[in-house]
């Protein structure tokens, strides 16, 4: 793919982030950053299925440095790290699968001839196990590092002197 078409891809991938990001009313010093971050998990996952990587493990890749990305931008803009993440991985949706299956299913309930109904069908199935495994290549991709980090991003808890009183 072209360079200029790889980076264009990248800017609308993190224009979608901001537009999610500004929906769900996130802080505005933060967008800068949820562009950043939604534009090179993007295009990870997009130069990842380019170089023939199967889709789900090409988003895995994405969602983990969106995960990554955004525990260590937490830190800088003193933000909870799903803050960036979510409006980050949201253009990262398989919205194609998603309906390709929903369609075949409505066709299936039409199809009367047994050879095309199994091709629909399996198409379905198909499209329908596609949308579900980026689905969880999405979550676990960006838990895994916010899960790994916690122990290390958790702030100093004080000892609450209501709960000892409340034991006794």
């Amino acid at each position: 793919m072209n360079t200029l078409l790889f980076l264009e891809k990248g800017i609308w991938l993190g224009c979608a982030a901001i537009g999610f990001a500004v929906l769900f009313n996130v802080p505005r010093r933060t967008l800068g950053t949820i562009f950043v971050i939604a534009a090179l998990g993007g295009l990870v996952k997009v130069g990842l299925v380019q170089q023939g990587a199967v889709a789900a493990l090409a988003t895995l890749a994405g969602a983990a440095l969106i995960g990554l990305l955004s525990v260590l931008a937490a830190h800088q803009r003193k933000a909870p790290p799903m803050i960036f993440a979510i409006p980050a991985v949201i253009p990262m949706i398989p919205g194609f699968f998603a309906y390709q299956a929903m369609v075949g299913m409505i066709e299936l309930t039409v199809e009367k001839d047994p050879v095309l109904y199994s091709k629909i069908f399996f198409a379905t199935v198909n499209n329908g196990l596609s949308a579900f495994f980026v689905m969880l290549a999405l979550s676990v991709g960006v838990a895994i590092p916010m899960l790994i980090s916690r122990k290390q991003t958790i702030k100093r808890l004080q000892p609450d002197e209501n709960l000892e009183v409340e034991m006794e």
